[in-house]
């Protein structure tokens, strides 16, 4: 029998991949994020309903819940609530899922729920979790770990047509970003894409813009804000990722799992 409910902490675009494989598998999902979400690739995140009410992602469809009666109701009818709530709401729900990448344990425990899973890197199994779902890209990513803990994060985002850790746009002052460009547009190397507090911030090399914060979203120097993608295509834009469809695979085995032992 399925869970009544899994909750997932976060709605960033690799929470969104397993929201996407839940909801196809049949299970209710609420998603919580922050009152000002600070994601990146918003075209393929559940986040960006907190801002405009609603998105709708490959034929998933996300709605900003009021409060977590909303909530509870929008996910039995096959929508994918978005709740605003930092902490764990009190719900009956029987599976919680981590998925905020903080890349450390923020304030999860194990007895959150009746299965607990974290992602990545700062959940060890038998202390925080139940399960942990591998994150790093490779031939690990999206297995399930029952015991032990994910590989440590190395700071350095994977490879993509030769590219890493350039492919990421970080502030360069605190202050508020203002962006010349948009999700999606092509761009060359050392183009102006926008400003924090007056600083600009350019292109690395040519390629398709994949993510940008939120226009006017206050940020701190270093936060990442944004990722260029070396490859021509800008459909990646709006698709979700092969990680996080993997990691969304995961968590669904990991939840099949649980229900059949």
């Amino acid at each position: 029998m399925a869970p009544e409910l899994c909750v997932l902490r976060g709605g960033g675009d690799l929470a969104t991949g397993v929201a996407w494989r839940l909801t196809r598998a049949g299970w209710p999902v609420i998603a919580c994020e922050l009152p000002e979400p600070l994601t990146v690739r918003r075209t393929v995140s559940l986040s960006s309903a907190v801002r405009d009410g609603s998105i709708d992602i490959e034929g998933m469809r996300g709605v900003r819940a009021d409060n977590l009666e909303q909530a509870q109701l929008l996910a039995r009818q096959g929508v994918v609530a978005v709740l605003v709530s930092p902490e764990l709401p009190d719900t009956t729900a029987d599976v919680i899922v981590d998925a905020r990448l903080a890349k450390r344990n923020i304030d999860t425990t194990i007895n959150d729920g009746s299965l607990v899973i974290g992602l990545g890197p700062g959940f060890v199994v038998g202390t925080d979790c139940h399960a942990v779902i591998e994150t790093k890209r490779g031939h690990h990513l999206g297995r399930v770990l029952w015991d032990g803990s994910a590989a440590p994060n190395t700071g350095t985002p994977g490879i993509v047509a030769g590219k890493g850790a350039e492919r990421v746009l970080r502030s360069p002052a605190d202050g508020a970003c203002s962006w010349r460009v948009e999700i999606g547009d092509s761009v060359d190397y050392r183009d102006v894409l926008g400003a924090v507090d007056g600083q600009e911030v350019l292109a690395p090399f040519d390629g398709v813009v994949r993510g940008l914060i939120a226009d006017e979203t206050y940020v701190t120097a270093g936060l990442k804000i944004g990722d260029v993608d070396p490859r021509s295509d800008n459909s990646a834009c709006y698709e979700i990722s092969d990680k996080a469809l993997a990691i969304g695979g995961g968590v669904t085995e990991a939840v099949l799992t649980w229900l059949n032992q």
